[in-house]
Protein backbone atom coordinates (compact mmCIF):
# COMPACT_ATOMS: atom_id res chain seq x y z
CA UNK A 1 0.00 0.00 0.00
CA UNK A 2 1.90 3.45 -0.86
CA UNK A 3 -0.55 5.54 1.93
CA UNK A 4 -1.08 5.27 5.04
CA UNK A 5 -5.15 5.02 6.09
CA UNK A 6 -6.47 7.36 8.92
CA UNK A 7 -8.09 5.51 11.95
CA UNK A 8 -9.56 6.41 15.04
CA UNK A 9 -10.08 3.93 17.89
CA UNK A 10 -11.54 3.68 21.55
CA UNK A 11 -11.45 0.79 23.96
CA UNK A 12 -8.17 -1.55 24.12
CA UNK A 13 -9.85 -5.13 23.49
CA UNK A 14 -10.46 -7.49 21.12
CA UNK A 15 -10.63 -5.31 17.67
CA UNK A 16 -13.62 -4.35 15.99
CA UNK A 17 -13.13 -3.01 12.53
CA UNK A 18 -16.07 -0.41 11.31
CA UNK A 19 -15.87 0.97 7.71
CA UNK A 20 -18.07 3.60 6.07
CA UNK A 21 -20.05 4.40 3.51
CA UNK A 22 -19.46 6.72 -0.15
CA UNK A 23 -18.23 9.85 0.66
CA UNK A 24 -17.94 9.66 4.53
CA UNK A 25 -15.63 8.75 7.38
CA UNK A 26 -15.09 6.90 10.59
CA UNK A 27 -16.53 9.17 12.45
CA UNK A 28 -20.32 8.24 11.00
CA UNK A 29 -19.66 5.00 13.22
CA UNK A 30 -19.80 7.85 16.36
CA UNK A 31 -22.55 5.75 18.05
CA UNK A 32 -21.00 2.66 17.50
CA UNK A 33 -17.61 3.63 18.80
CA UNK A 34 -19.11 4.83 22.43
CA UNK A 35 -21.29 1.81 22.89
CA UNK A 36 -18.91 -1.07 22.37
CA UNK A 37 -15.85 0.36 23.48
CA UNK A 38 -15.69 -1.46 26.63
CA UNK A 39 -15.92 -4.24 25.33
CA UNK A 40 -13.89 -4.36 22.00
CA UNK A 41 -11.27 -2.03 20.41
CA UNK A 42 -13.11 -0.28 17.89
CA UNK A 43 -11.26 0.98 14.88
CA UNK A 44 -12.49 3.59 12.16
CA UNK A 45 -10.62 3.58 9.20
CA UNK A 46 -11.12 6.19 6.48
CA UNK A 47 -11.37 4.43 3.10
CA UNK A 48 -8.30 5.47 0.37
CA UNK A 49 -9.33 9.08 -0.95
CA UNK A 50 -12.25 9.63 2.14
CA UNK A 51 -11.62 11.31 5.25
CA UNK A 52 -8.38 11.89 6.38
CA UNK A 53 -7.02 9.03 3.94
CA UNK A 54 -4.65 9.55 1.36
CA UNK A 55 -6.19 9.06 -2.46
CA UNK A 56 -2.61 7.91 -3.21
CA UNK A 57 -2.29 6.64 -6.49
CA UNK A 58 -3.77 2.95 -6.89
CA UNK A 59 -7.15 1.97 -8.51
CA UNK A 60 -10.26 3.38 -6.65
CA UNK A 61 -12.58 0.39 -6.43
CA UNK A 62 -14.00 -1.50 -4.03
CA UNK A 63 -11.14 -4.76 -4.64
CA UNK A 64 -8.64 -2.20 -3.79
CA UNK A 65 -10.22 -0.60 -0.78
CA UNK A 66 -10.34 -4.53 0.33
CA UNK A 67 -6.42 -4.80 -0.54
CA UNK A 68 -6.03 -1.49 1.93
CA UNK A 69 -7.57 -2.78 4.55
CA UNK A 70 -5.69 -6.41 4.75
CA UNK A 71 -2.33 -4.18 4.75
CA UNK A 72 -3.96 -2.03 7.43
CA UNK A 73 -4.56 -4.84 9.29
CA UNK A 74 -1.04 -6.20 8.70
CA UNK A 75 0.37 -2.88 9.45
CA UNK A 76 -1.00 -2.79 13.05
CA UNK A 77 -0.62 -6.46 14.31
CA UNK A 78 -4.44 -7.19 13.66
CA UNK A 79 -4.14 -11.09 12.75
CA UNK A 80 -8.45 -11.24 12.34
CA UNK A 81 -11.11 -8.88 13.92
CA UNK A 82 -15.24 -8.61 13.60
CA UNK A 83 -15.78 -6.27 11.21
CA UNK A 84 -19.27 -3.94 10.49
CA UNK A 85 -19.24 -2.56 7.07
CA UNK A 86 -21.94 0.22 5.47
CA UNK A 87 -22.82 0.78 2.16
CA UNK A 88 -19.65 0.62 -0.07
CA UNK A 89 -18.31 -0.33 3.80
CA UNK A 90 -20.16 -3.41 3.79
CA UNK A 91 -19.16 -4.08 -0.16
CA UNK A 92 -15.44 -3.49 0.92
CA UNK A 93 -16.27 -6.43 3.73
CA UNK A 94 -18.26 -8.80 1.52
CA UNK A 95 -14.44 -8.53 -0.88
CA UNK A 96 -12.42 -8.93 2.22
CA UNK A 97 -13.90 -12.06 3.51
CA UNK A 98 -13.91 -13.75 0.41
CA UNK A 99 -10.39 -12.82 -0.78
CA UNK A 100 -9.11 -12.58 3.30
CA UNK A 101 -11.21 -15.54 5.23
CA UNK A 102 -8.80 -16.18 7.71
CA UNK A 103 -8.47 -12.39 8.67
CA UNK A 104 -12.31 -11.99 9.67
CA UNK A 105 -14.00 -13.48 13.09
CA UNK A 106 -17.43 -12.17 11.84
CA UNK A 107 -19.16 -10.03 9.63
CA UNK A 108 -21.80 -7.14 9.83
CA UNK A 109 -23.45 -6.02 6.55
CA UNK A 110 -25.57 -3.12 6.38
CA UNK A 111 -26.91 -1.02 3.52
CA UNK A 112 -24.81 -3.33 1.31
CA UNK A 113 -25.37 -4.74 -2.65
CA UNK A 114 -23.78 -7.10 -5.37
CA UNK A 115 -24.21 -4.82 -8.07
CA UNK A 116 -25.83 -1.61 -9.23
CA UNK A 117 -29.18 -3.09 -10.13
CA UNK A 118 -29.97 -3.51 -6.27
CA UNK A 119 -30.02 0.22 -5.65
CA UNK A 120 -33.61 1.70 -6.01
CA UNK A 121 -33.94 3.22 -9.51
CA UNK A 122 -35.29 6.62 -7.73
CA UNK A 123 -32.01 6.69 -6.36
CA UNK A 124 -29.90 5.19 -8.72
CA UNK A 125 -30.47 7.27 -11.79
CA UNK A 126 -29.45 10.60 -10.24
CA UNK A 127 -26.60 8.93 -9.64
CA UNK A 128 -25.86 7.63 -12.68
CA UNK A 129 -26.79 11.17 -14.00
CA UNK A 130 -24.24 12.56 -11.77
CA UNK A 131 -21.54 10.44 -12.61
CA UNK A 132 -21.98 11.40 -16.75
CA UNK A 133 -21.59 14.88 -15.85
CA UNK A 134 -18.42 14.73 -13.61
CA UNK A 135 -17.05 12.26 -16.01
CA UNK A 136 -17.46 14.90 -18.73
CA UNK A 137 -15.57 17.61 -16.88
CA UNK A 138 -12.86 15.34 -14.62
CA UNK A 139 -10.01 16.53 -16.98
CA UNK A 140 -10.74 20.13 -16.11
CA UNK A 141 -11.51 20.04 -12.26
CA UNK A 142 -10.13 18.54 -9.88
CA UNK A 143 -13.09 18.13 -7.63
CA UNK A 144 -14.83 16.96 -10.54
CA UNK A 145 -12.56 14.04 -11.11
CA UNK A 146 -13.45 13.10 -7.37
CA UNK A 147 -16.78 13.63 -7.64
CA UNK A 148 -16.49 11.16 -10.58
CA UNK A 149 -14.52 8.86 -8.90
CA UNK A 150 -16.79 8.67 -5.91
CA UNK A 151 -20.25 8.24 -8.07
CA UNK A 152 -18.23 6.01 -10.49
CA UNK A 153 -18.17 3.58 -7.27
CA UNK A 154 -21.81 3.21 -6.91
CA UNK A 155 -21.97 3.29 -11.09
CA UNK A 156 -19.52 0.50 -12.24
CA UNK A 157 -19.29 -1.56 -8.46
CA UNK A 158 -19.70 -3.78 -6.64
CA UNK A 159 -19.28 -6.89 -9.10
CA UNK A 160 -19.87 -9.87 -6.69
CA UNK A 161 -22.10 -12.76 -7.64
CA UNK A 162 -24.67 -14.29 -5.40
CA UNK A 163 -22.87 -17.85 -5.70
CA UNK A 164 -19.53 -16.25 -4.13
CA UNK A 165 -20.87 -15.51 -1.24
CA UNK A 166 -21.17 -19.29 -0.25
CA UNK A 167 -17.17 -19.10 0.47
CA UNK A 168 -18.07 -16.76 3.58
CA UNK A 169 -18.39 -19.13 6.84
CA UNK A 170 -18.06 -16.69 9.53
CA UNK A 171 -21.12 -15.89 11.32
CA UNK A 172 -23.03 -12.95 9.45
CA UNK A 173 -25.31 -10.51 10.52
CA UNK A 174 -26.93 -8.82 7.48
CA UNK A 175 -29.04 -5.77 8.34
CA UNK A 176 -30.95 -2.83 6.98
CA UNK A 177 -33.65 -0.29 7.04
CA UNK A 178 -37.38 -0.81 5.96
CA UNK A 179 -36.78 2.54 4.10
CA UNK A 180 -33.21 1.61 2.68
CA UNK A 181 -32.44 2.66 -0.79
CA UNK A 182 -31.22 -0.95 -1.40
CA UNK A 183 -34.22 -3.14 -2.66
CA UNK A 184 -35.42 -5.42 0.66
CA UNK A 185 -35.49 -8.43 -1.62
CA UNK A 186 -31.86 -7.48 -2.24
CA UNK A 187 -30.86 -7.76 1.07
CA UNK A 188 -32.55 -10.78 1.49
CA UNK A 189 -30.63 -12.16 -1.50
CA UNK A 190 -27.22 -11.53 0.38
CA UNK A 191 -28.32 -13.18 3.55
CA UNK A 192 -29.77 -16.15 1.66
CA UNK A 193 -26.85 -16.91 -0.12
CA UNK A 194 -24.37 -16.31 2.59
CA UNK A 195 -24.58 -19.73 4.91
CA UNK A 196 -26.20 -19.74 8.34
CA UNK A 197 -26.47 -15.79 7.99
CA UNK A 198 -29.28 -13.46 9.94
CA UNK A 199 -31.04 -11.02 8.69
CA UNK A 200 -32.49 -7.85 10.85
CA UNK A 201 -34.19 -5.10 8.78
CA UNK A 202 -35.44 -2.46 11.54
CA UNK A 203 -37.23 0.71 11.07
CA UNK A 204 -35.30 3.67 9.27
CA UNK A 205 -33.59 4.36 6.43
CA UNK A 206 -30.31 3.75 4.40
CA UNK A 207 -28.36 5.34 7.52
CA UNK A 208 -30.07 3.48 10.37
CA UNK A 209 -26.37 2.60 12.27
CA UNK A 210 -26.14 6.79 12.51
CA UNK A 211 -29.83 7.88 13.02
CA UNK A 212 -31.38 4.95 14.86
CA UNK A 213 -28.29 3.63 16.66
CA UNK A 214 -30.03 2.30 19.68
CA UNK A 215 -32.70 -0.23 17.66
CA UNK A 216 -28.89 -0.91 15.09
CA UNK A 217 -26.77 -1.53 18.55
CA UNK A 218 -29.30 -4.01 19.98
CA UNK A 219 -29.38 -6.07 16.92
CA UNK A 220 -25.86 -6.04 16.62
CA UNK A 221 -25.00 -6.99 20.22
CA UNK A 222 -27.63 -9.54 20.21
CA UNK A 223 -26.01 -11.04 17.12
CA UNK A 224 -22.39 -11.15 18.96
CA UNK A 225 -23.72 -12.07 21.86
CA UNK A 226 -25.44 -15.04 20.73
CA UNK A 227 -23.10 -16.06 17.64
CA UNK A 228 -19.40 -14.83 18.51
CA UNK A 229 -17.44 -15.75 21.75
CA UNK A 230 -15.17 -13.19 22.98
CA UNK A 231 -11.61 -13.76 22.28
CA UNK A 232 -9.69 -14.15 25.39
CA UNK A 233 -6.58 -11.76 25.80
Amino acid sequence: MNISLHYTQKGNKEPFLLLHGNGEDGSYFVHQMDYFCDRYRMIAVDTRGHGKSDRGTAPFTIAQFSDDLHDFMVAHAIENAIILGFSDGANIAMKFALKYPDMVKALILNGGNLNPKGVKSRVQIPIEIGYRIAKRFAGKSKDALKNAEMLGLMVNEPNIEPAELAAITVPTLVIAGNKDMIKEAHTKMIAQNIPGARLAIIQGDHFVANKEADAFNKEVEKFLDCFVPPKTL
